[in-house]
């Protein structure tokens, strides 16, 4: 759209611009440009803003992308021009992909009732390890070896686009083959991801775990530094998705910085939170007031809480104590012994996990975050989204992929249906 004003004309005229080296601009162009930006960039964004509906600040943001970014002189322009707004210039470019596609799909979004959950986070190529056997360290231990598509907002996403949800990803990949995987997969499964970063020179997330006969993980590793790179700036042109948004769901490999701008941008769009890790929870400590609904489990509790978890009583403290500071509602999982749920209603109760033959228990967290988000979207109450959440949950440990590819709201009904004899028909009539 923005590729047809006449403005660009002078500098975008086409594929292969006149006077350029394969299809790049020159060093004397790429200057032009700039200088041609700089001077006239007030009234070039109005113009552009006029036009198609953006703010004025966004609009010159995807004009220098059009010419930095389309012609690759990011780096030609700095290394020989590189004074500090010609590098922040750069560094609007390389997100100029991504603000084109916030703009186009927002203003599309403008013109329909259709609901949709937005996710930001991690998505990582998961390498998984597993034996029969217990594990024993400082030795080689027989077993299988997986790569697949994980991550936790990535995960969450594809269980939410599986459940029916229209579905949008916000996340960081490299441009190499496992991005590409990743990207592709996740598509492939119905979520969009037209609105995520490709960033060349940077390595896509990668998640190494460890796993002992009973499919818990006894010990993971992550490169996961790529998602320092979702930082505010890249977040801006996705305002309106954010705040349009039926529901969002963050994780917390997210930076600081990055939660900082999500929680002061939201609008009223409720927020689900994956606290992630003890470690990485931390990061959500300030905006606990803004969240709708916090999933937790008995670490990242004490580490938000700040003491120890050792009892029910202790629990339920914990609950209160997030309450206390905020959150609206939580869901404290509890491994095999299923989940406590509490609301700032009163509401509360503890729920027991669907009886399953534990095959992988990756992912299992993020098809519960997965079912009380879609929960949510269908306008159930906290206390009938924990069951069919936990079902999610189920079906996902019943499967040695993070991602049940049969997952889906009549496979969740079947799990829990089956499972009545067991327990819930007595606990929950």
């Amino acid at each position: 759209m923005l590729t047809q004003l006449p403005v660009l004309g002078l500098f975008y005229g086409g594929e292969t611009p006149v006077g350029s080296r394969n299809g790049h601009l020159n060093d004397a162009q790429a200057a032009v440009f700039i200088m041609v930006v700089i001077m006239l960039w007030r009234p070039i964004a109005r113009v552009i803003a006029a036009i198609t509906g953006a703010l004025p600040h966004t609009a010159c943001s995807v004009l220098m992308g059009l010419g930095l970014e389309r012609h690759n002189m990011g780096l030609s322009i700095t290394r020989r021009f590189g004074t500090p707004a010609l590098r922040e210039a750069c560094a609007v470019a390389r997100g100029a992909s991504t603000t084109m596609q916030c703009m186009n799909l927002s203003l599309d979004r403008t013109h329909s009732n259709d609901r949709f959950v937005l996710v930001l986070g991690g998505a990582n190529m998961d390498i998984s390890g597993s034996t029969t056997q217990p594990l024993i360290l400082s030795d080689s231990n027989p077993g299988r070896i997986r790569c697949a598509p994980g991550g936790v907002a990535r995960n969450v996403a594809e269980n939410l686009a599986r459940l029916g949800n229209t579905t949008r990803l916000l996340t960081a990949v490299g441009d190499d083959l496992y991005g590409s995987s990743l990207l592709h997969a996740t598509h492939k499964a119905g979520v969009d991801v037209r609105g995520s970063w490709v960033l060349a020179g940077e390595a896509t997330s990668t998640y190494l775990s460890l796993h002992g006969p009973d499919g818990d993980m006894a010990i993971a590793v992550n490169d996961m530094g790529i998602l320092e790179t979702i930082t505010p700036a890249r977040l801006v042109p996705c305002a309106l998705w954010v705040q349009q948004a039926t529901a969002l769901v963050v994780d917390c490999n997210v930076s600081a910085q990055a939660l900082e701008w999500l929680f002061a941008n939201h609008g009223a769009t409720p927020i689900f939170v994956d606290a992630v890790s003890a470690f990485k929870c931390q990061r959500i400590r300030p905006w606990l007031a803004h969240v709708h609904l916090l999933k937790v489990n008995r670490l990242e509790a004490q580490a938000l809480c700040q003491f120890d978890i050792h009892s029910d009583a202790d629990i339920k403290h914990a609950a209160q104590t997030l309450h206390t500071l905020g959150v609206e509602q939580v869901v404290l999982s509890l491994g095999e012994r299923g989940v406590y749920w509490s609301a700032r209603n009163g509401a509360q109760g503890w729920h027991g996990a669907v009886p399953c033959t534990v095959v992988n228990a990756t992912g299992a967290g993020d098809a519960l975050m997965a079912g009380l988000v879609h929960a949510f979207v269908d306008q159930r109450d906290l206390r009938a989204a924990i069951p069919f959440a936990l079902g999610c949950s189920a079906l996902t440990l019943a499967s040695e992929h993070a991602n049940h590819p049969g997952l889906c709201v009549a496979a969740v009904a079947d799990c829990m249906h089956n499972a009545i004899p067991h327990e819930s028909r007595a606990t929950n009539p």
